[in-house]
Protein backbone atom coordinates (compact mmCIF):
# COMPACT_ATOMS: atom_id res chain seq x y z
CA UNK A 1 0.00 0.00 0.00
CA UNK A 2 2.59 2.37 0.87
CA UNK A 3 4.28 1.55 -3.02
CA UNK A 4 1.09 2.89 -4.35
CA UNK A 5 0.53 5.51 -2.51
CA UNK A 6 4.00 7.09 -2.86
CA UNK A 7 3.56 6.49 -6.62
CA UNK A 8 0.77 8.66 -6.87
CA UNK A 9 1.80 11.18 -4.29
CA UNK A 10 5.31 12.01 -5.27
CA UNK A 11 4.04 13.35 -8.55
CA UNK A 12 1.29 14.99 -7.19
CA UNK A 13 3.72 16.84 -4.47
CA UNK A 14 6.21 17.55 -7.36
CA UNK A 15 2.59 19.17 -8.91
CA UNK A 16 1.57 20.52 -6.15
CA UNK A 17 4.81 21.85 -5.08
CA UNK A 18 5.23 24.51 -8.00
CA UNK A 19 2.44 26.21 -7.25
CA UNK A 20 3.43 27.70 -3.86
CA UNK A 21 6.65 28.36 -5.36
CA UNK A 22 5.64 29.98 -8.34
CA UNK A 23 3.76 32.53 -5.76
CA UNK A 24 6.74 32.43 -3.96
CA UNK A 25 8.39 33.87 -7.33
CA UNK A 26 5.86 35.94 -8.20
CA UNK A 27 6.45 38.07 -4.64
CA UNK A 28 10.08 38.00 -4.35
CA UNK A 29 9.84 39.29 -8.09
CA UNK A 30 7.73 42.19 -6.80
CA UNK A 31 9.43 42.51 -3.23
CA UNK A 32 12.59 43.54 -4.90
CA UNK A 33 11.17 45.90 -7.52
CA UNK A 34 9.13 47.49 -5.28
CA UNK A 35 7.63 48.75 -1.50
CA UNK A 36 5.08 47.09 0.31
CA UNK A 37 2.48 47.91 -1.85
CA UNK A 38 3.48 46.10 -4.02
CA UNK A 39 3.47 43.01 -1.59
CA UNK A 40 -0.15 44.12 -0.72
CA UNK A 41 -1.04 44.15 -4.42
CA UNK A 42 -0.14 40.71 -5.23
CA UNK A 43 -1.89 39.69 -1.90
CA UNK A 44 -4.78 41.15 -3.00
CA UNK A 45 -4.76 40.16 -6.45
CA UNK A 46 -4.11 36.55 -5.29
CA UNK A 47 -6.95 36.79 -2.94
CA UNK A 48 -9.07 38.11 -5.56
CA UNK A 49 -8.42 35.13 -8.03
CA UNK A 50 -8.79 32.63 -5.00
CA UNK A 51 -12.11 33.40 -4.32
CA UNK A 52 -13.35 33.40 -7.73
CA UNK A 53 -11.50 30.08 -8.92
CA UNK A 54 -11.36 28.06 -5.55
CA UNK A 55 -15.47 28.50 -6.23
CA UNK A 56 -14.78 26.59 -8.85
CA UNK A 57 -12.80 24.45 -7.43
CA UNK A 58 -15.76 21.60 -7.83
CA UNK A 59 -14.96 21.34 -11.28
CA UNK A 60 -11.53 19.19 -9.90
CA UNK A 61 -12.53 17.94 -6.99
CA UNK A 62 -16.22 16.62 -8.39
CA UNK A 63 -14.34 15.50 -11.37
CA UNK A 64 -11.65 13.56 -9.55
CA UNK A 65 -13.72 11.64 -7.15
CA UNK A 66 -16.64 10.46 -9.86
CA UNK A 67 -14.08 9.57 -12.36
CA UNK A 68 -11.91 7.59 -9.44
CA UNK A 69 -15.19 5.56 -8.90
CA UNK A 70 -15.83 4.54 -12.06
CA UNK A 71 -12.12 4.37 -12.96
CA UNK A 72 -12.68 1.28 -9.81
CA UNK A 73 -16.09 -0.09 -11.81
CA UNK A 74 -14.48 -0.62 -14.90
CA UNK A 75 -17.00 2.25 -16.67
CA UNK A 76 -15.01 3.70 -19.12
CA UNK A 77 -18.49 5.19 -20.96
CA UNK A 78 -19.11 6.80 -17.67
CA UNK A 79 -15.57 8.28 -17.05
CA UNK A 80 -15.34 10.13 -20.42
CA UNK A 81 -18.87 11.40 -19.72
CA UNK A 82 -17.47 12.75 -16.38
CA UNK A 83 -14.97 14.58 -18.53
CA UNK A 84 -16.97 16.32 -20.75
CA UNK A 85 -19.42 17.18 -18.12
CA UNK A 86 -16.71 19.09 -16.16
CA UNK A 87 -15.14 20.56 -19.33
CA UNK A 88 -18.35 22.37 -20.89
CA UNK A 89 -18.71 23.51 -17.22
CA UNK A 90 -15.36 25.10 -16.62
CA UNK A 91 -15.88 26.56 -20.13
CA UNK A 92 -19.05 28.74 -19.88
CA UNK A 93 -17.99 29.57 -16.34
CA UNK A 94 -14.81 30.85 -17.91
CA UNK A 95 -17.20 33.19 -20.16
CA UNK A 96 -19.01 34.20 -17.96
CA UNK A 97 -16.44 35.43 -15.64
CA UNK A 98 -14.60 37.44 -18.74
CA UNK A 99 -17.88 39.23 -19.60
CA UNK A 100 -18.46 40.43 -15.60
CA UNK A 101 -14.63 41.25 -15.13
CA UNK A 102 -15.71 44.89 -14.69
CA UNK A 103 -18.32 44.30 -12.51
CA UNK A 104 -16.23 42.38 -10.33
CA UNK A 105 -13.40 44.73 -10.21
CA UNK A 106 -15.76 47.05 -9.40
CA UNK A 107 -16.96 45.53 -6.23
CA UNK A 108 -13.42 44.29 -5.09
CA UNK A 109 -12.57 47.96 -5.32
CA UNK A 110 -15.44 48.69 -3.02
CA UNK A 111 -14.14 45.82 -0.54
CA UNK A 112 -10.84 45.84 -0.09
CA UNK A 113 -9.61 48.45 2.14
CA UNK A 114 -6.24 49.25 1.06
CA UNK A 115 -4.35 52.34 -0.06
CA UNK A 116 -4.71 54.02 -3.45
CA UNK A 117 -1.75 52.47 -4.86
CA UNK A 118 -2.30 49.35 -3.55
CA UNK A 119 -5.91 49.10 -4.64
CA UNK A 120 -4.77 50.34 -8.08
CA UNK A 121 -1.61 47.90 -8.60
CA UNK A 122 -4.00 44.99 -7.82
CA UNK A 123 -6.58 45.89 -10.43
CA UNK A 124 -3.73 45.75 -13.05
CA UNK A 125 -3.43 42.49 -12.08
CA UNK A 126 -6.56 41.82 -11.69
CA UNK A 127 -7.13 43.27 -15.82
CA UNK A 128 -4.69 40.86 -17.35
CA UNK A 129 -4.82 38.06 -15.62
CA UNK A 130 -8.63 37.15 -15.54
CA UNK A 131 -7.97 36.47 -19.63
CA UNK A 132 -6.29 33.18 -18.27
CA UNK A 133 -9.87 32.21 -17.06
CA UNK A 134 -10.89 29.22 -19.93
CA UNK A 135 -7.15 28.06 -19.30
CA UNK A 136 -7.44 27.83 -15.76
CA UNK A 137 -10.84 26.47 -15.30
CA UNK A 138 -10.06 23.88 -17.98
CA UNK A 139 -7.41 22.81 -16.43
CA UNK A 140 -9.24 22.32 -13.39
CA UNK A 141 -11.37 19.76 -15.27
CA UNK A 142 -8.40 18.10 -17.28
CA UNK A 143 -6.40 17.70 -13.89
CA UNK A 144 -9.34 16.16 -12.00
CA UNK A 145 -9.78 13.52 -14.05
CA UNK A 146 -6.45 12.68 -14.72
CA UNK A 147 -5.83 12.08 -11.15
CA UNK A 148 -9.46 10.28 -11.15
CA UNK A 149 -7.61 7.96 -13.90
CA UNK A 150 -4.90 6.92 -11.77
CA UNK A 151 -2.76 8.97 -13.59
CA UNK A 152 -0.97 11.62 -11.43
CA UNK A 153 2.48 12.01 -14.02
CA UNK A 154 0.23 14.03 -16.75
CA UNK A 155 -0.96 16.72 -14.18
CA UNK A 156 2.83 16.80 -13.17
CA UNK A 157 4.62 17.26 -16.18
CA UNK A 158 1.96 20.00 -16.90
CA UNK A 159 2.64 21.70 -13.99
CA UNK A 160 6.33 21.56 -14.24
CA UNK A 161 6.08 23.06 -17.91
CA UNK A 162 3.01 25.79 -16.79
CA UNK A 163 5.34 27.45 -13.77
CA UNK A 164 8.47 26.85 -16.05
CA UNK A 165 6.65 29.11 -18.64
CA UNK A 166 5.16 31.12 -15.88
CA UNK A 167 8.44 31.96 -14.22
CA UNK A 168 10.07 32.92 -17.16
CA UNK A 169 7.74 34.34 -19.09
CA UNK A 170 7.46 37.00 -15.49
CA UNK A 171 11.04 37.61 -15.29
CA UNK A 172 11.30 38.55 -18.81
CA UNK A 173 8.09 40.94 -18.53
CA UNK A 174 9.74 42.45 -15.23
CA UNK A 175 12.93 42.62 -15.69
CA UNK A 176 13.54 43.18 -19.86
CA UNK A 177 10.35 44.55 -20.60
CA UNK A 178 10.22 46.76 -17.62
CA UNK A 179 6.34 46.06 -16.89
CA UNK A 180 6.15 45.86 -13.51
CA UNK A 181 3.41 43.68 -11.92
CA UNK A 182 1.47 43.76 -15.19
CA UNK A 183 4.48 41.58 -16.90
CA UNK A 184 3.68 38.97 -13.61
CA UNK A 185 0.05 38.84 -14.04
CA UNK A 186 0.79 38.09 -18.14
CA UNK A 187 3.40 35.73 -17.77
CA UNK A 188 0.49 33.93 -15.94
CA UNK A 189 -2.01 33.87 -18.52
CA UNK A 190 0.82 32.96 -21.41
CA UNK A 191 1.52 30.25 -18.66
CA UNK A 192 -1.94 28.73 -18.07
CA UNK A 193 -2.34 28.16 -22.03
CA UNK A 194 0.61 27.07 -22.41
CA UNK A 195 -0.57 24.07 -19.66
CA UNK A 196 -3.88 23.55 -21.29
CA UNK A 197 -2.35 23.16 -24.62
CA UNK A 198 0.19 20.30 -23.06
CA UNK A 199 -2.33 19.06 -21.45
CA UNK A 200 -4.75 18.44 -24.48
CA UNK A 201 -1.42 16.58 -26.00
CA UNK A 202 -1.23 14.34 -23.18
CA UNK A 203 -4.82 13.49 -23.25
CA UNK A 204 -4.74 12.27 -26.62
CA UNK A 205 -1.19 10.26 -25.93
CA UNK A 206 -2.83 8.60 -23.42
CA UNK A 207 -6.45 8.09 -23.52
CA UNK A 208 -6.56 9.21 -27.26
CA UNK A 209 -8.15 4.99 -27.76
CA UNK A 210 -10.95 6.28 -25.73
CA UNK A 211 -11.73 9.03 -28.17
CA UNK A 212 -15.17 7.08 -29.45
CA UNK A 213 -16.22 6.99 -26.16
CA UNK A 214 -17.55 10.64 -26.20
CA UNK A 215 -20.87 11.09 -26.11
CA UNK A 216 -21.81 14.74 -25.76
CA UNK A 217 -25.48 14.37 -25.56
CA UNK A 218 -25.46 11.40 -22.92
CA UNK A 219 -23.10 13.20 -21.10
CA UNK A 220 -24.76 16.42 -20.81
CA UNK A 221 -28.39 14.45 -19.73
CA UNK A 222 -30.46 15.91 -17.68
CA UNK A 223 -30.75 13.52 -15.02
CA UNK A 224 -26.58 12.80 -14.92
CA UNK A 225 -26.31 16.39 -15.20
CA UNK A 226 -28.64 17.00 -12.07
CA UNK A 227 -26.54 14.67 -10.05
CA UNK A 228 -22.78 16.04 -11.32
CA UNK A 229 -24.46 19.51 -9.87
CA UNK A 230 -26.11 18.15 -6.39
CA UNK A 231 -22.32 16.94 -5.73
CA UNK A 232 -20.71 20.30 -6.70
CA UNK A 233 -23.10 22.03 -5.13
CA UNK A 234 -22.40 20.72 -1.63
CA UNK A 235 -18.29 21.00 -2.73
CA UNK A 236 -19.23 24.94 -3.95
CA UNK A 237 -20.82 25.66 -0.54
CA UNK A 238 -18.06 24.08 1.06
CA UNK A 239 -15.28 26.01 -1.08
CA UNK A 240 -17.33 29.34 -0.62
CA UNK A 241 -16.84 28.95 3.29
CA UNK A 242 -13.11 27.99 2.10
CA UNK A 243 -13.21 31.13 0.31
CA UNK A 244 -14.67 33.11 2.91
CA UNK A 245 -11.96 32.78 5.30
CA UNK A 246 -9.27 33.20 2.71
CA UNK A 247 -9.92 36.47 1.61
CA UNK A 248 -11.21 37.42 4.67
CA UNK A 249 -7.71 37.31 5.83
CA UNK A 250 -5.83 39.25 3.50
CA UNK A 251 -9.23 42.04 3.82
CA UNK A 252 -8.70 42.13 7.06
CA UNK A 253 -4.74 42.06 7.15
CA UNK A 254 -5.00 45.56 4.73
CA UNK A 255 -7.19 47.14 7.15
CA UNK A 256 -4.79 46.60 9.60
CA UNK A 257 -1.59 48.74 7.71
CA UNK A 258 0.51 48.16 4.82
CA UNK A 259 2.82 46.38 6.76
CA UNK A 260 0.63 43.92 8.80
CA UNK A 261 -0.66 43.17 5.38
CA UNK A 262 3.12 42.45 3.57
CA UNK A 263 3.92 40.42 6.92
CA UNK A 264 0.52 38.24 6.69
CA UNK A 265 1.59 37.59 2.99
CA UNK A 266 4.79 36.12 4.17
CA UNK A 267 3.14 34.07 7.03
CA UNK A 268 0.33 32.80 4.28
CA UNK A 269 3.32 31.72 2.15
CA UNK A 270 4.35 29.48 4.59
CA UNK A 271 0.99 28.21 5.30
CA UNK A 272 0.38 27.58 1.07
CA UNK A 273 3.82 25.96 0.58
CA UNK A 274 3.00 23.08 3.33
CA UNK A 275 -0.50 22.62 2.31
CA UNK A 276 0.71 21.84 -0.89
CA UNK A 277 2.81 19.44 0.00
CA UNK A 278 -0.07 17.33 2.15
CA UNK A 279 -2.05 17.83 -0.84
CA UNK A 280 -0.07 15.64 -2.91
CA UNK A 281 -1.19 12.51 -0.60
CA UNK A 282 -4.68 14.25 -0.05
CA UNK A 283 -4.79 13.58 -4.28
CA UNK A 284 -3.70 10.16 -3.38
CA UNK A 285 -6.52 9.74 -1.51
CA UNK A 286 -8.80 11.13 -3.84
CA UNK A 287 -7.16 8.29 -6.36
CA UNK A 288 -6.91 5.26 -4.01
CA UNK A 289 -10.31 5.85 -1.94
CA UNK A 290 -12.59 6.76 -5.09
CA UNK A 291 -11.01 3.07 -6.64
CA UNK A 292 -11.58 0.91 -4.00
CA UNK A 293 -15.09 2.64 -3.67
CA UNK A 294 -16.12 2.41 -7.10
CA UNK A 295 -14.47 -1.57 -6.59
CA UNK A 296 -16.56 -2.30 -3.30
CA UNK A 297 -13.01 -3.18 -1.30
CA UNK A 298 -13.82 -2.07 2.21
CA UNK A 299 -10.18 -3.90 3.20
CA UNK A 300 -7.80 -1.59 0.93
CA UNK A 301 -10.33 1.21 1.38
CA UNK A 302 -9.47 1.08 5.43
CA UNK A 303 -6.07 0.43 4.95
CA UNK A 304 -5.09 3.43 2.65
CA UNK A 305 -6.95 5.73 4.43
CA UNK A 306 -4.23 4.62 7.19
CA UNK A 307 -1.78 4.14 5.74
CA UNK A 308 -2.09 7.89 3.92
CA UNK A 309 -2.50 9.49 7.59
CA UNK A 310 0.77 7.51 8.77
CA UNK A 311 2.22 9.58 5.84
CA UNK A 312 0.15 12.74 6.78
CA UNK A 313 1.97 12.81 10.42
CA UNK A 314 5.52 12.32 9.02
CA UNK A 315 5.59 15.31 6.52
CA UNK A 316 3.95 17.43 9.80
CA UNK A 317 7.44 16.78 11.84
CA UNK A 318 9.51 17.36 9.09
CA UNK A 319 7.74 20.88 8.56
CA UNK A 320 7.61 21.92 12.03
CA UNK A 321 11.33 20.98 12.50
CA UNK A 322 11.99 23.26 9.01
CA UNK A 323 9.75 26.84 10.62
CA UNK A 324 11.61 26.11 13.76
CA UNK A 325 14.83 26.67 12.68
CA UNK A 326 14.44 28.22 8.93
CA UNK A 327 11.27 30.32 8.85
CA UNK A 328 13.27 33.93 8.72
CA UNK A 329 15.67 32.14 5.96
CA UNK A 330 12.68 31.68 4.14
CA UNK A 331 11.31 35.24 4.38
CA UNK A 332 15.04 36.92 3.27
CA UNK A 333 14.62 35.07 0.16
CA UNK A 334 11.11 36.36 -0.38
CA UNK A 335 11.91 39.80 0.08
CA UNK A 336 14.61 42.00 1.22
CA UNK A 337 12.48 45.03 3.44
CA UNK A 338 13.80 44.31 6.55
CA UNK A 339 10.42 45.70 8.37
CA UNK A 340 8.54 43.81 6.76
CA UNK A 341 10.64 40.88 7.83
CA UNK A 342 10.82 41.87 11.22
CA UNK A 343 7.18 42.46 11.40
CA UNK A 344 6.37 38.49 9.76
CA UNK A 345 9.25 36.88 12.89
CA UNK A 346 6.13 38.66 15.23
CA UNK A 347 3.94 36.10 14.44
CA UNK A 348 6.29 33.42 13.50
CA UNK A 349 5.12 31.90 16.59
CA UNK A 350 2.17 30.57 14.90
CA UNK A 351 3.56 29.26 11.92
CA UNK A 352 5.20 27.06 13.95
CA UNK A 353 1.50 25.33 14.52
CA UNK A 354 0.43 25.11 11.06
CA UNK A 355 1.50 21.60 10.56
CA UNK A 356 0.48 20.09 13.75
CA UNK A 357 -3.24 22.23 13.42
CA UNK A 358 -3.71 21.56 9.41
CA UNK A 359 -2.28 18.41 8.41
CA UNK A 360 -5.41 16.32 8.82
CA UNK A 361 -7.81 19.21 7.20
CA UNK A 362 -5.41 18.96 4.06
CA UNK A 363 -5.38 14.55 3.91
CA UNK A 364 -9.20 14.21 4.76
CA UNK A 365 -10.62 16.48 1.98
CA UNK A 366 -8.54 14.52 -0.21
CA UNK A 367 -10.31 11.03 1.15
CA UNK A 368 -13.72 12.81 1.32
CA UNK A 369 -13.58 13.91 -2.12
CA UNK A 370 -12.81 10.36 -3.78
CA UNK A 371 -15.47 8.80 -1.46
CA UNK A 372 -17.46 11.56 -2.71
CA UNK A 373 -18.77 12.66 0.86
CA UNK A 374 -19.78 15.92 -0.33
CA UNK A 375 -22.55 16.86 2.07
CA UNK A 376 -20.53 15.96 5.48
CA UNK A 377 -17.58 18.24 3.44
CA UNK A 378 -20.03 21.08 4.04
CA UNK A 379 -21.50 20.42 6.79
CA UNK A 380 -17.89 20.27 8.42
CA UNK A 381 -16.71 23.30 6.68
CA UNK A 382 -20.05 25.06 8.27
CA UNK A 383 -18.85 24.71 11.54
CA UNK A 384 -15.15 25.60 10.65
CA UNK A 385 -15.60 28.74 9.40
CA UNK A 386 -18.41 29.80 12.05
CA UNK A 387 -15.69 29.04 14.73
CA UNK A 388 -13.07 31.06 12.55
CA UNK A 389 -15.07 33.95 12.40
CA UNK A 390 -16.25 33.68 16.05
CA UNK A 391 -13.07 33.27 17.51
CA UNK A 392 -11.72 36.39 15.08
CA UNK A 393 -14.50 38.87 16.53
CA UNK A 394 -13.86 37.55 20.07
CA UNK A 395 -9.93 37.32 19.80
CA UNK A 396 -8.90 40.16 17.63
CA UNK A 397 -10.42 43.31 19.39
CA UNK A 398 -7.82 41.84 22.29
CA UNK A 399 -4.98 40.14 20.74
CA UNK A 400 -4.61 42.64 17.12
CA UNK A 401 -2.94 40.25 14.71
CA UNK A 402 -2.13 37.39 17.39
CA UNK A 403 -6.35 37.12 17.30
CA UNK A 404 -6.54 36.87 13.65
CA UNK A 405 -4.00 34.23 13.70
CA UNK A 406 -5.13 31.83 16.90
CA UNK A 407 -8.97 31.95 14.76
CA UNK A 408 -6.94 30.27 11.94
CA UNK A 409 -5.79 27.90 13.75
CA UNK A 410 -8.79 27.34 15.07
CA UNK A 411 -10.46 26.98 11.83
CA UNK A 412 -7.73 24.36 10.78
CA UNK A 413 -8.21 22.25 13.98
CA UNK A 414 -12.34 22.21 13.77
CA UNK A 415 -11.94 21.22 10.21
CA UNK A 416 -9.56 18.48 9.75
CA UNK A 417 -10.37 16.98 13.38
CA UNK A 418 -14.34 16.70 12.04
CA UNK A 419 -13.43 14.67 9.10
CA UNK A 420 -11.00 12.56 11.18
CA UNK A 421 -13.67 11.79 13.88
CA UNK A 422 -15.96 10.88 11.38
CA UNK A 423 -14.43 9.35 8.24
CA UNK A 424 -15.74 5.81 9.49
CA UNK A 425 -19.45 6.60 8.94
CA UNK A 426 -18.68 9.29 6.35
CA UNK A 427 -16.31 7.66 4.04
CA UNK A 428 -16.39 3.95 4.97
CA UNK A 429 -19.97 3.46 6.10
CA UNK A 430 -20.66 4.46 1.71
CA UNK A 431 -19.85 0.87 0.99
CA UNK A 432 -23.23 -0.21 3.22
CA UNK A 433 -25.06 1.97 1.08
CA UNK A 434 -24.22 1.82 -2.39
CA UNK A 435 -26.09 -0.52 -3.93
Amino acid sequence: MNKEILRLALPNIITNITVPLLGMVDLAIVGHIGDETYIGAIALGTALFNLIYWNFGFLRMGTSGLAAQAYGAGDKTEAMRILVRGLTIALCAAAVLIALQYPIAKLSGLILNCSDKTLNLTLSYFYVRIGAAPATLGLYAIKGWFIGMQNSKSPMTVAITLNIVNIVASLAFVIWLKMDIVGVALGTVIAQYSGLALAIILWFKHYGNMRHLIDIRGSLHKAEMKRFFKLNGDIFLRTLCLCAVFTFIPAISANMGDSILAANTLIMQLFTLFSYILDGFAYAGESLVGKYIGARNRESLSKSIRYLVYWGLIFTALFSIIYFFWSENIYRILTNDGNVIAEAMKFNRWTLLIPLCGFAAFLFDGIYIGATAAKSMRNIMFIATTVFFAGYFVLQPILGNDGLWIAFLLFLIFRGGLMWLRYKKNVVGILDVIP
